[in-house]
């Protein structure tokens, strides 16, 4: 599902030149549940950031679903994250003046279909993450793991290929991100969804089914 190939990813300004990235090669299967793991500055949220290709490689190759996208403009990489990637991020980045289902339904709005097919798949998709009963509640009215419920099901809510998780459980305590795991888990198994999640929680990582880490920007393992 991911391929990865040389990446490389330099940041240079005027003055100073920052190695992100190095000499990275990974593949991830179809239906794969991967983890990220490294310390602070090893890289790992660029990793994502380039497997998500909100961010390029300086150099190398990538490949998604079979799609070898480096060549590709900016219009067609934004619609391939559109269709085939669900991103879920630590800090949730849910907008607080929408109701739950409305913020659920932000990736279709995107999508050639009727106001009623994007209600009916919000609701759907907050039903396989539990939170039925509060569709109409603001952010500000949930808690920590119902706000990253809430961001589970907005990025699974347009069916994608492939999720990344950038530290999902990284702001709730070890009950709920064990709760969260779990519906990470239950997608990987119903329907089939390659995961790939950065975490610093090594029991989290160990029951994913491979841990990738880095160092300095270089895989290590």
């Amino acid at each position: 599902m991911i391929q990865l190939s040389s990446i490389e990813k330099v940041y240079r300004t005027d003055s100073i030149e920052t190695l992100a990235l190095t000499g990275v090669n990974l593949d991830v299967d179809r239906g794969e549940f991967l983890s990220v793991m490294g310390p602070s500055g090893s890289g790992k949220s660029t990793l994502l950031n380039i497997i998500g290709l909100l961010d390029s490689p300086t150099s190398g190759n990538i490949v998604l679903a079979g799609e070898k996208v480096a060549s590709y403009h900016d219009r067609k990489l934004a619609h391939i994250r559109n269709q085939k990637i669900g991103f879920v991020f630590q800090s949730y980045h849910l907008v607080n003046d929408l109701s739950v289902v409305d913020n659920v339904e932000i990736p279709l709005i995107y999508r050639s279909m009727s106001g009623k097919e994007r209600r009916q798949r919000a609701l759907a998709a907050l039903e396989k993450v539990g939170l039925s009963a509060r569709t109409k509640h603001f952010p500000g009215q949930l808690s920590g793991g119902q706000r990253q419920r809430v961001a589970i099901a907005r990025a699974i809510v347009g069916e994608p290929e492939i999720i990344l998780a950038d530290e999902p459980t990284g702001n709730l305590d070890s009950v709920m991100g064990q709760e969260i795991l779990a519906i990470l888990k239950s997608l990987v198994k119903d329907m089939g969804t390659t995961i790939v999640m950065v975490t610093h929680d090594e029991p989290i990582a160990l029951e994913t089914d491979r841990i990738v880490r880095l160092f300095d920007g270089s895989q290590v393992n």
